[in-house]
């Protein structure tokens, strides 16, 4: 009840926001246990904490604002896997972009301090505004949000960080422990079906039996060792 009284609440905030792109978000929002290893709750309580200044910046358009939100959950959730942040700080950190503030800019690790200057540095080094633009600290606050979330996804795709998510779901613990603590509210909340659930568990699963075979071996083969060596001793 607690979870689908969430998702009640998120999809109302999320259809007064996207209004007829509302499907779309809570589309990506139920494919966010593997994209972003967020639940659809979850995802759609990050979406709505910056998408007022982002639809403004786009002029309303809630189609293509519903993509860009997409790629900043997708962009933060893997700069999390990557970079060891927690969601927590990088989520702060987005939100005080919307804000025109950006000071949590180094939360990101991406070798940018958290100040306009450093923003307009990462802005310029993207190239999203083209090469013959060049932004300052005076002008970053003139640039749109959804340009910010570009130049961020920009840098982070050179830098090799884009994806890391979606694959850590498929082929690491953590990930896929994540995605199927994600599938469990899905299947909660009524968003998630028996099938994605079994499906994502039986990954994290198998992850961590092959964990499991590769070390056990070598594990006990040591314990063996050390035994032979202290009895003596």
């Amino acid at each position: 009840l607690d979870s689908y009284a969430n998702y009640e609440q998120l999809v109302g905030g999320v259809d007064t926001l996207f209004k007829d792109s509302s499907s779309t978000v809570q589309n990506y929002a139920n494919n966010a246990y593997k994209t972003a290893g967020l639940s659809a709750n979850e995802y759609m309580e990050t979406v709505t904490s910056f998408s007022a200044r982002l639809l403004q910046g786009l002029g309303g358009d809630t189609e293509k604002a519903a993509q860009v939100a997409d790629t900043a959950v997708q962009d933060m959730s893997d700069n999390a896997n990557k970079m060891g942040t927690s969601m927590e700080m990088i989520q702060n950190a987005y939100q005080g972009f919307a804000k025109q503030n950006y000071t949590m800019l180094d939360n990101l690790k991406l070798g940018y301090g958290g100040t306009a200057t450093e923003m307009a540095r990462l802005i310029n080094d993207s190239g999203v505004l083209g090469k013959n633009m060049e932004v300052t600290a005076e002008t970053v606050n003139d640039v749109s949000f959804d340009k910010m979330i570009e130049a961020i996804h920009v840098i982070q795709d050179r830098m090799g960080i884009t994806g890391t998510t979606s694959k850590e779901a498929a082929t690491t613990i953590t990930g896929s422990m994540n995605s199927a603590k994600a599938a469990f509210d899905n299947f909660l909340n009524g968003t998630g079906d028996v099938q994605t659930l079994a499906d994502s568990l039986l990954t994290a699963f198998g992850n961590i039996g092959n964990a499991v075979g590769k070390l056990a071996p070598d594990i006990l083969e040591g314990l063996i060792e050390l035994v032979n060596g202290l009895v003596p001793q």
